[in-house]
């Protein structure tokens, strides 16, 4: 991203070390632990009496779920939460045939929504998903905090919040103003080359019960199966903590970037005024390495590579091809495995919290 200095991942030890597949969760345990033992290590100490709420801020497709999921195999689910605004938003479905979850969550709402617009109207335009009217601001902090209520004391990655460049600032005075947890906050801030989140949108799949979101030719599970009927490839869910359920693709997606440009342009602009704000520190992910120094930076297993799969039942075969892209400045990168820049995410974390 033109304008900040993200820092290149390196993850390549001096010596050369054992290949790991890192679609497999038993694997990537062992990577983390070869890679930042003593971060983890301390990192984990200092999780048992403290906790933090981090802003993830990155374009469409940055991988802030991903990343949280895979904090989530190293420390513990019970320690890591991801909290999707758009997912909150989203589950209204789950309220609105349920009157007394309804009540209840018009009744909290009421006792904390501080707002111009009537909580009536706000309320009705939610519940019935009505996207002509924009939830406030005050709204949508009130859902956050009763979501934040719920979580208990666990490490909250907060997506989807702030949502436009007002609410920076504003979300951060309502944690104090509230006084609710008295944690550090932290922006995590991913740059990612719109020609990845172009490949990305295409072919990603999503849990439809854990929503871990993963890609069909870029980073598949370690489950992979054929549909006869459909006359195509699969992948399900891998997620330790969930089932092998079949991980689906959203509708649309097959267009790309081309329905998102606008959100593109205004997702930059938030991370441009997020890194520009004094007094929070951040967290700073860069997915693609330069072609040129890729070899010197990180292991061959850690770059992305593009699956193809060929034969049926039992006799499926997955080979990998290299996957070149231009990034926004137009040098020719490669994309990086959401466990490298993992990596990279824990030793910065590691470095603000710990020092």
């Amino acid at each position: 991203m033109k304008g900040i200095d993200f820092p290149i991942v390196k993850t390549k030890p001096p010596k050369s070390s054992r290949e790991f597949d890192l679609t497999d969760p038993a694997e990537r345990k062992v990577y983390f632990q070869e890679k930042v033992p003593k971060e983890i290590a301390e990192l984990k100490d200092y999780f048992r009496d403290n906790t933090f709420v981090a802003y993830l801020l990155g374009k469409k497709m940055a991988g802030k779920g991903t990343y949280t999921k895979l904090l989530a195999e190293i420390f513990g689910s019970d320690l890591i939460k991801h909290l999707s605004v758009g997912d909150l938003v989203r589950a209204t479905d789950q309220v609105k045939d349920d009157q007394k979850a309804k009540d209840e969550l018009f009744n909290y709402l009421e006792k904390n929504y501080r707002g111009f617009i009537p909580l009536e109207e706000a309320f009705e335009a939610f519940i019935n998903r009505d996207t002509s009217t924009l939830l406030p601001t005050e709204f949508i902090l009130a859902l956050v905090k009763r979501e934040i209520e719920l979580a208990g004391r666990v490490n909250l990655f907060i997506d989807g919040f702030p949502r436009n460049m007002d609410q920076i600032s504003y979300s951060l005075y309502f944690r104090d103003l509230i006084n609710y947890r008295n944690d550090p906050d932290i922006f995590v801030l991913i740059d990612l080359p719109e020609a990845v989140i172009n490949e990305r949108i295409k072919f990603r799949r999503i849990c439809p019960v854990c929503n871990s979101s993963r890609h069909l030719t870029l980073f598949p599970t370690s489950l992979i199966e054929y549909d006869e009927e459909n006359n195509e490839y699969f992948i399900k869910c891998d997620n330790p903590e969930c089932e092998p359920h079949r991980m689906v693709g959203k509708e649309g997606d097959d267009k790309g970037i081309e329905v998102i440009k606008d959100r593109l342009v205004m997702d930059d602009e938030l991370i441009r005024k997020a890194f520009g704000l004094h007094g929070v520190p951040k967290v700073l992910l860069r997915n693609a390495v330069p072609l040129d120094i890729v070899g010197e930076m990180v292991d061959d297993f850690e770059i992305t590579k593009e699956y193809v799969y060929s034969g049926k039942g039992k006799d499926i075969t997955v080979e990998q091809k290299e996957w070149i892209m231009i990034d926004d400045n137009g040098i020719e990168s490669v994309s990086l495995l959401p466990s490298a820049v993992v990596v990279e995410f824990i030793k910065q974390l590691h470095s603000i919290l710990i020092g």
